[in-house]
């Protein structure tokens, strides 16, 4: 898949290293303004992405900073061993962006739609995040060695509150006046190999809804006026992405490698006696119906939900 591909079908990747792997298979050549860090440990392997300035951001289609990528495909296990030394690797790369005083104030903000399985990541975060703010504002006496002023919150979307996001988020911000703001979004990602195995961290901020074509007034420095830090995990992938390994150029469509969805609409047009057909019948009977299957990509931008193993509408997130 290269760089037409994403563009001809407006693709868009949230994985600054993703970005980077296109806009390389497309040159051949180190990005200028680009610089790249590699580092290992025993359950995940680290990218680090630093744009260094605006020819290099026009280039990537990302904004100017560092983003950090996280691939631990332990994540999906149940480890509890691994789970604890991946969330160490999650800390320590955090730590190296937040660069703020011990009694900080930090606003967490899950965003998303709560309603929906892949946009739910989070308000889930949210769900599970220790607040403490009320605990320095009431009963300070109640407080434990190391513990910071948190707060959190769960905006929704647009379409549940009739208000942009980011006008919620800046709002609370103007009056708990935090020193930093952490984002918890969902992704999307190119290699479904990612898909709820890799985490990026990354000092820019975030446009909700980019994922899946759905741009939204940013959350960022810019914005609020305070140090944003984007935390997302990709949990949906573009159908013409997964398709595409199945539908190589010129070749036959591969059903037993398809999603279910596109699966079932090529069987629905399959030819009454298809099972009766011999194997050149049957091959040359695809070949045709490769131009039917490449529309349906173009018509039916969906996305896909790993976890539930369905095909939703992009409408809906």
């Amino acid at each position: 898949m290269d760089f037409d591909f994403f563009r001809n079908f407006s693709i868009s990747v949230d994985l600054a290293l993703e970005a980077r792997e296109i806009v390389q298979g497309r040159t051949g050549q180190e990005i200028p303004g680009v610089r790249v860090d590699r580092e290992t440990y025993s359950h995940a392997s680290v990218t680090i992405v630093i744009i260094e300035d605006k020819a290099a951001e026009s280039v990537m289609g990302k904004p100017v900073g560092t983003y950090i990528t996280i691939e631990a495909p332990e994540i999906s296990g149940r480890d509890p061993k691994a789970h604890h030394e991946i969330g160490l690797v999650v800390a320590r790369m955090l730590s190296r962006l937040m660069n703020l005083p011990e009694k900080s104030n930090i606003l967490v903000v899950g965003l998303g739609n709560w309603n929906a399985t892949p946009d739910a990541l989070g308000p889930k975060v949210v769900s599970q995040t220790m607040v403490t703010r009320h605990i320095f504002n009431y009963a300070p006496q109640e407080l434990q060695p190391g513990m910071r002023s948190v707060s959190a919150m769960a905006p929704g979307v647009l379409g549940l509150t009739g208000i942009e996001t980011a006008e919620v988020i800046k709002g609370v911000v103007e009056k708990i006046k935090p020193e930093l703001v952490i984002a918890i979004d969902s992704l999307a990602a190119k290699n479904v190999a990612r898909i709820a195995t890799t985490i990026q961290i990354a000092n820019t901020g975030v446009s909700p809804g980019s994922g899946v074509g759905n741009q939204r007034m940013g959350i960022n420095a810019e914005t609020l006026g305070v140090p944003v830090i984007a935390i997302g995990v990709p949990i949906v992938n573009s159908l013409p992405v997964v398709s595409e390994s199945s539908l190589p150029k010129g070749g036959i469509p591969n059903i037993n490698k398809m999603p279910d969805n596109l699966k079932e609409f090529l069987i629905s047009r399959l030819p009454t006696g298809y099972s009766n057909m011999n194997l050149d019948e049957r091959q040359k009977y695809l070949k045709k119906m490769r131009s039917k299957v490449e529309q349906f990509l173009e018509t039916k931008q969906l996305g896909l939900i790993i976890e539930q193993e369905i095909i939703i509408d992009k409408s809906n997130i």
